[in-house]
């Protein structure tokens, strides 16, 4: 994923909610991405880790048709 691609991202308690990439960093461990969110526009930080499914929090948006 890159900036400005629409994701949705995996937070407590809650369903997934759509955003938009605001910056990607990547680590040896895995990628931060910053995204917009509609509570905070400014952007918060989502950390994929890149060895667990269990740590994915950032996905791609997928439009149904």
């Amino acid at each position: 994923m890159k900036v400005n691609d629409l994701v949705t991202v995996k937070t407590d308690g809650g369903p997934r909610r759509e955003g938009k990439v605001l910056a990607v960093e990547e680590f040896y461990e895995g990628v931060m991405y910053l995204v917009s969110l509609e509570d905070y526009p400014a952007g918060i930080w989502f950390f994929n880790e890149g060895d667990s499914k269990d740590g994915t929090f950032v996905e791609p948006h997928v439009v149904s048709k």
